[in-house]
């Protein structure tokens, strides 16, 4: 699940009269107020107050300096949790790999190009600069990726790491509104052109001799 989904749970607002969150150790304190940033960020942009983060934290706004220098540090954390690999790579990994295999990839498909919903919502909100300054770009696990093609390998004139790669290139292409316009390739699509490429089934029977990996 992306971070932006797995958030907007966490930092719905409070009942009025809720009691403030109970002590936590800093790290745990930190990761939650980041979270409740980072929901504050995709709908306001940056032009948020270190009160309404800590309202959104369940907490006093003087807790958030116990574990925050100021506000800009607080952005930076909530950044540096949407932009974590770990939630996407999780969410390849659970594939189901008891559904055909073109499903599983279009499973894969939908969770990259989610994702990349997520980070133009945040660089829409906080400025490309300020996300990806001093960042590694986001893109896919290509392990969990190629774990996907691992038992087809043999249909196929690529590797399952180089299929996998060629799965995250079409994805981030055919999604990206500046390289494809503003109506993405849904993930039936970019599977097909991937397995099948853009000749005629009858035309094409030479070019997808078996290799074994």
């Amino acid at each position: 699940m992306p971070a932006s989904r797995e958030l907007a749970t966490a930092s719905r607002p409070k009942p009025s009269g809720s009691r403030r969150a109970t002590g936590l150790p800093p790290d745990e304190r930190r990761a939650a107020i980041a979270e409740a940033a980072l929901q504050l960020l995709l709908e306001h942009g940056t032009n948020i107050t270190t009160r309404q983060i800590a309202e959104a934290a369940n907490i006093a706004e003087g807790t958030t300096f116990r574990v925050f220098r100021d506000k800009e540090a607080i952005i930076r954390a909530a950044v540096d949790l949407a932009l974590d690999p770990a939630p996407i790579n999780r969410a390849l990994q659970e594939i189901d790999r008891t559904v055909p295999f073109e499903r599983q990839l279009m499973a894969a498909v939908e969770i990259i190009q989610r994702r990349m919903i997520d980070i133009g919502r945040l660089v829409s909100a906080v400025g490309g600069p300020a996300v990806f300054a001093g960042r590694e770009r986001p893109i896919p696990d290509v392990a969990a990726l190629a774990s996907l093609f691992a038992p087809q390998c043999g249909a196929f004139r690529y590797d399952a790491e180089k299929a996998a790669r060629l799965l995250s290139a079409l994805t981030l292409a055919f999604s990206h509104p500046a390289l494809y316009g503003d109506e993405p390739m849904s993930p039936r699509e970019i599977v097909s052109l991937l397995l099948d490429g853009i000749r005629g089934l009858a035309d094409k029977s030479d070019l997808r001799a078996s290799s074994p990996c």
